[in-house]
């Protein structure tokens, strides 16, 4: 296992480091993505989309309502899955993310840590925290653990 943590300090420098973090996450993946409400997760996904050339930072949005959202890329597909919204393991079959995990994809996964079947599946993980104050704006904490 590695784990290695790093700093941002704003939307921007936070999508730089996803795109860092795509040269980290070769495919097949399945990471868990760890974080309150606004912790950057999304933010961080743009990037990583970005470094896959999957999506443009811009296409990148939230899939709260939607559950998945997939990004085609030349040699990767990134799927950005959250499942704040999923109650019961019967509501995560139905998602049918098993079918996704390919040797060319990496799924990005919100609030996978509320199944324990995931964090089986899980074979990288990403933690944000917030801890931005006065002075120091909007600094995030992200560590990132590849097993």
């Amino acid at each position: 296992m590695s784990t290695q943590e790093f700093t941002t300090h704003s939307a921007e420098e936070t999508i730089a480091l996803g795109r860092k973090l795509a040269g980290m996450l070769a495919p097949p993946k399945v990471v868990l993505l760890r974080g309150e409400l606004g912790a950057g997760k999304t933010t961080l996904v743009k990037g990583i989309a970005e470094g896959f050339q999957a999506a443009s930072a811009d296409n990148v949005t939230s899939p709260t309502f939607t559950l998945v959202h997939e990004y085609r890329g030349p040699e990767v597909n990134v799927y950005h899955i959250d499942l704040y919204r999923v109650d019961t393991p019967r509501q995560l079959e139905t998602l049918g993310i098993d079918d996704l995990i390919a040797e060319n994809s990496v799924l990005l996964i919100e609030w996978g840590d509320k199944f324990p079947s995931l964090q089986r599946d899980q074979n990288a993980e990403i933690t944000l925290k917030h801890s931005g104050n006065e002075r120091t704006g909007d600094e995030r904490r992200i560590q990132l653990r590849i097993y």
